[in-house]
């Protein structure tokens, strides 16, 4: 089965993190793994770019009704019709999530992967008060390779606990 990590961020960003995100998506699909996103532009548009570069699959799901909302990246394009509900399909998809800048749908979808265990690296994104986590930590990446290495890392490790039956976290966390 194909392993999943989604890549989020904005519909609007700067141009670092266009390109930070392309290798993202790039060096995920290099290590084999499936990209998921809102399947939109910006950083989604830029992370699905760079793994259909690499020979990856892409898959988007989409806020809206339309397939062809999507960005000409996407391989797979949902829709779901869920508008920012949809954040959480995008947030719970995948065995870690790796975060690219972003805005206020991004911090939703880090709040979301975070509260059911996922692992999720940052890099250039918002900026977490440690303490008000608890037990669960947002690794800063400084370069996309060293991004692409954490989340995959984290997500080696979560696998490893659950196929030992391990709980990596829960649906009752506030």
């Amino acid at each position: 089965m194909r392993r999943i990590i989604a890549v989020i961020g904005a519909g609007t960003c700067t141009r670092r993190e266009f390109n930070a995100a392309h290798e993202v998506g790039r060096l995920l699909a290099e290590r084999g793994f499936a990209v998921a996103c809102g399947g939109l532009y910006g950083v989604m548009e830029a992370a699905c770019m760079g793994a259909r570069e690499a020979g990856g699959l892409t898959i988007g799901f989409l806020p809206g009704t339309a397939r062809e909302d999507a960005n000409p990246y996407v391989d797979l394009a949902i829709p779901t019709g869920l508008r920012d509900a949809r954040n959480y399909v995008v947030a719970t998809c995948g065995e870690a999530a790796i975060a690219v800048g972003g805005k206020l749908g991004t911090l939703s979808e880090i709040a979301l992967a975070l509260k059911r265990g996922i692992p999720v690296v940052g890099l250039w994104t918002w900026k977490l008060d440690p303490d008000r986590l608890f037990e669960t930590r947002v690794p800063a990446a400084g370069t996309p390779a060293e991004a692409v290495d954490l989340a995959v890392q984290l997500a080696d490790e979560r696998e490893k606990a659950r196929a030992a039956g391990v709980e990596t976290g829960g649906e009752g966390e506030a």
